[in-house]
């Protein structure tokens, strides 16, 4: 069993662990029992009523969050000529084509998302294993892969994040940083609990919503109430 600290400790008193709260309330009680001397993300782990090992209930796809993650994301565009521009103008900060993929391929990756126009794929590709063990590769459900590349990095910009089942059967994903408003990471932790909703596969069968918990970087976990999602 793993040992905590003792602020961990003094924190983890501060929540009923065989209780579920409310949202707003679980929010409060994770930024009260933060206690690490950085800005801590504030995270969200939602367990889901699926198969993993099944691909029909494979559950991934992408939200904005309207306030944002509170990291601001530096993105990589693979583009040529116009497009290339367009990039630049939308405020990526690296564009290129082969000189990107050469570089990468020397070990650099100064970058948090990469957004590739169609015609670059091919060319991408061969970074396949690298950007894939990394989850870099730029793919067409997460929007990544597109000729709209003014969209995509303005979405990126502002809060755009990417949601996957793993292979526990869980999601896992950031909705913010502890010195956010309580009502801001709310209005977030919505934003993807309904974006998860609306991914639900066909073939997904009972509960959907199984689980949901709140936690930051260091601080213990909150059970949120699934109520209103059944």
């Amino acid at each position: 069993m793993a040992k905590h600290g003792k602020k961990y400790v003094e924190a983890a008193k501060l929540i009923n662990s065989e209780a579920t709260y409310e949202p707003a309330e679980a929010i409060e009680l994770v930024k009260k029992a933060a206690t690490a001397k950085f800005d801590e993300s504030v995270e969200v782990a939602v367990r889901l009523g699926v198969d993993p090992r099944k691909q029909d209930q494979a559950v991934r796809g992408v939200v904005v969050l309207p306030h944002g993650t509170g990291k601001t994301k530096r993105v990589l565009v693979f583009a040529k000529g116009e497009k290339a521009k367009e990039a630049e103008a939308a405020g990526a900060d690296f564009v290129g084509d082969a000189d990107m993929i050469n570089k990468i391929q020397q070990g650099w990756f100064e970058f948090d998302v990469c957004v590739a126009t169609p015609d670059m794929m091919a060319e991408v590709g061969k970074l396949g294993r690298i950007l894939g063990g990394k989850g870099l590769m730029p793919n067409p459900k997460a929007g990544t892969v597109t000729f709209d590349v003014t969209k995509a990095v303005q979405e990126i910009k502002a809060g755009k994040i990417e949601y996957r089942l793993d292979k526990a059967g869980q999601i896992h994903a950031p909705i913010g940083k502890v010195s956010f408003d309580a009502e801001k990471l709310n209005e977030n932790l919505k934003a993807l609990l309904d974006a998860l909703v609306r991914a639900k596969p066909a073939a997904a069968k009972g509960i959907y919503l199984k689980n949901i918990a709140v936690s930051s970087t260091m601080g213990p976990g909150a059970r949120v109430s699934t109520a209103n999602y059944r």
